[in-house]
């Protein structure tokens, strides 16, 4: 199996200022030539290919706090399913499927304010398994962290770490009151002091203004983010967003070409709610960012992995993905001569 090698922090400087990002999101610009601008350094970075990331959320529920945008924030009443952390077998036999069925990269994510060193011990192993047998990078999503369970996480291999900051500092507040943005920018701190890449980005349509979305976008580059995934919010029940923002798919198209000309090195992820927010747009994304995800969120279904495969092809790109083969789903052609008459409006009858 040959390994892709990747940076771990960005290093290429912003293609456009603070002032041109909002006159983009303002719709100031024609949709088009901004896509096509922003297609530019993801191509020169990253060519036709696109990462398909795969979720398993490992511990669901009982979590102290209290962002509102979560189905698992305490006292959210969702209505989702609470389960305990699962077995190392059971996730080693779901990141050996995600393989198989294609993923560039294995994400697991677990509930709860930060992972004890009992918890670190445990995830460890597991991550060093699933990097070293499976041979399938690594991403963990478990809360706030500091530098010494960060150096133990990529002793074990871990590949990244995703620790969103979900909004700007100034409207931080409105989502969350049991930590700060502060707390998040120093486990990303922590990490990077580490050596571990970073995957870190927010969460579209909470309430926040559009220079709240540019002040995030810079504010992930000087943290030099190397990953960077773009939720669309997906109003859960039991959400506590005040005054949720109506999106739609060219403002999402806009939010993305930002975040690639402001961060045009790092790996752009259309993530949770593509299919609702971008709906025919979705394949239009991928000029701008490279990555995405397939096989559901944290709590809600999204894309399978053969509806997603199929729409990075039929959009002219490649799925990307480390070692073995790609199983593309052989569906039969709809207008094979076998479903054709499936198809007919008026069937003669026998």
């Amino acid at each position: 199996m040959q390994t892709i090698l990747e940076k771990k922090q960005s290093t290429e400087p912003s293609l456009i200022d603070p002032s041109t990002a909002l006159e983009i999101l303002e719709g100031k610009t024609q949709l088009l030539d901004t896509v096509k601008q922003a297609s530019i350094p993801r191509m020169e970075h990253f060519g036709k290919k696109v990462r398909i990331h795969i979720l398993d959320n490992v511990k669901n529920g009982h979590c102290p706090e209290d962002c509102g945008y979560c189905a698992q924030r305490k006292n959210a009443n969702s209505g989702v399913q609470e389960y305990p952390i699962k077995s190392e077998e059971e996730i080693l036999k779901e990141a050996l499927e995600a393989k198989q069925n294609g993923a560039y990269r294995f994400c697991i994510v677990s509930a709860g304010t930060g992972p004890n060193d009992k918890m670190v011990e445990r995830l460890s192993g597991t991550i060093s398994k699933i990097t070293n047998e499976i041979g399938l990078k690594v991403c963990l999503s478990a809360g706030l962290l500091d530098s010494s369970k960060a150096k133990i996480l990529r002793e074990a291999g871990l590949d990244r770490y995703n620790h969103n900051l979900n909004t700007s500092e100034a409207h931080y507040g409105e989502i969350c009151t049991t930590h700060s943005f502060q707390d998040r920018l120093e486990t990303i701190e922590s990490l990077n002091s580490e050596g571990v890449g970073i995957c870190s980005g927010l969460i579209v349509g909470m309430g926040e203004t559009l220079t709240d979305l540019v002040d995030v976008a810079f504010t992930l580059k000087r943290l030099k983010v190397i990953s960077i995934p773009v939720n669309f919010f997906i109003p859960v029940a039991g959400h506590a967003i005040k005054n949720p923002n109506a999106l739609n798919p060219e403002l999402c198209i806009r939010i993305l070409s930002v975040f690639r000309l402001v961060n045009p090195d790092s790996e752009i992820r259309v993530a949770a709610g593509r299919e609702g927010h971008l709906r025919s747009l979705q394949s239009l994304s991928l000029h701008v960012a490279n990555s995405l995800f397939a096989s559901g969120y944290l709590n809600v279904k999204g894309s399978e992995i053969d509806q997603t495969v199929e729409m990075i092809l039929d959009s002219g790109f490649e799925p990307e993905w480390e070692g073995g083969d790609l199983r593309l789903d052989q569906r039969e052609h709809i207008y094979s001569s076998g479903n054709i008459q499936n198809l007919y409006k008026y069937k003669k009858t026998k």
